[in-house]
């Protein structure tokens, strides 16, 4: 029988090394294409990575507590399915441990870590000379690319003595150079509008009655999830990603099969976004199940890779203690993030007289790439209409 190789996969846009967690099939057990075969950590969560093919697992060439790049092989597996001579040929001579590469040197290491890196061989060569973390640099080059004047500021920058220092987390590191990412490759803007709230607390209070004991209660987040995937559906075209590079043919936009949205979770020294998929089939009852569901196994870093990629929107809600307004930086390779300000009492006015209202204000910040200022301005306004109205479905 054929082998296939059980590679890494790059899971969200800046990975570039796991750690192996556990394997959860043996040498010699049958494996299906698609089931979790092994768990790796990533930078940011323990996320399941599932099998290449389906046949035997024949033999597994990282161990628990190895690291591995994406794209390394991490194991072989004996196919059931018949592929082409030359691709057999090859992986039988490749898994055939005479001729596996020996495990290269803490120096070959450190070398193949900051080429991963996106940048030039003389600005790798400077950084090495003076001993300057690649990625703690943000590249000005194309899409983040470090150059050799990115690592010479570096190096002519004071240095700060090292008890003033503090060292980035393997997260916040992933978070820094996303954001770097974001800021320097997606043009982006905002548009902003205010929402009332009257109508949806009581519903929600009418709504949380008629369910039976024991049921997860139903959050205004659960609202605005449903809300906004409503919103996206009727808007295809915000509904997108970009890729590719703008001056390339080959650049396009990408339509997303459903409401796949994000939510922005605050964890210990950094962020997670979770995926909700296909928002806009749900009742506010799953939809709140599947948000405590993902928030809680994102608290404990045990999401799941499809939990992790898809969304073209978050949603970033910094709650009751949090600013009045606030802008969000896209999170790539999505196209928009909608920043939720805190609910206050406004004094408003209504019908020709002045009354307080419930409010928050909500900015949408936007690729320029994918929409413009009117397709996101309709958008809004058209999310702000099903938010206060009385239009939910609850199963």
């Amino acid at each position: 029988m054929p082998l296939v190789a059980q590679e890494i996969p790059k899971v969200g846009l800046v990975m570039e090394e796991v750690k192996v967690v556990r394997w959860l099939k043996n040498v010699g057990d049958s494996v299906a294409a698609g089931e979790p075969l092994l768990e790796v950590e990533t930078e940011k969560s323990v996320v399941e990575i599932e099998a290449a093919a389906t046949g035997r697992l024949n033999q597994i060439l990282v161990q628990a507590d190895e690291r591995a790049a994406v794209g390394d092989q991490v194991a072989w597996i004996e196919s059931a399915e018949r592929q082409g001579a030359s691709a057999t040929t090859a992986a039988s001579r490749t898994a055939d441990p005479k001729t596996v590469a020996p495990t290269p040197s803490a120096a070959a290491m450190a070398v193949r870590d900051a080429e991963r890196i996106r940048s030039t061989p003389v600005a790798r060569k400077l950084a090495a000379e003076h001993g300057i973390d690649l990625g703690a640099i943000a590249g000005t080059g194309p899409g983040g690319r470090v150059q050799l004047g990115d690592v010479q500021r570096a190096v002519d920058a004071p240095r700060l003595p090292k008890a003033a220092a503090r060292a980035l987390s393997p997260m916040r590191r992933a978070l820094a150079r996303a954001m770097t990412l974001s800021n320097a490759t997606i043009p982006q803007f905002t548009v902003a509008r205010s929402v009332e709230w009257t109508v949806l607390q009581a519903l929600r209070g009418e709504l949380s009655a008629g369910l039976p004991d024991g049921s997860l209660k139903i959050s205004l987040i659960d609202f605005l999830l449903q809300a906004v995937a409503r919103a996206l559906i009727e808007f295809p075209d915000l509904n997108a990603t970009f890729s590719g590079d703008p001056d390339s043919a080959d650049a396009c936009v990408i339509q997303a099969s459903g409401a796949h949205i994000g939510l922005v979770v605050a964890v210990d020294n950094g962020l997670l976004v979770p995926v909700i998929h296909d928002v806009e089939r749900l009742g506010l009852a799953e939809i709140s199940r599947r948000r405590q569901e993902c928030v809680e196994r994102g608290l404990k870093g045990r999401l799941k890779r499809e939990e992790t990629e898809g969304a073209s929107l978050s949603v970033s809600n910094l709650g009751a203690n949090g600013p009045d307004r606030f802008t969000a930086i896209i999170n790539p390779p999505q196209s928009a993030i909608l920043a939720v300000g805190r609910q206050r009492d406004c004094v408003v006015a209504r019908d020709g007289a002045i009354v307080v209202r419930p409010l928050s204000e909500l900015t949408l910040t936007v690729d320029h790439r994918v929409a413009d200022g009117r397709l996101a301005s309709l958008f809004l306004a058209r999310l702000v209409a099903i938010l206060e109205g009385r239009d939910w479905r609850l199963g």
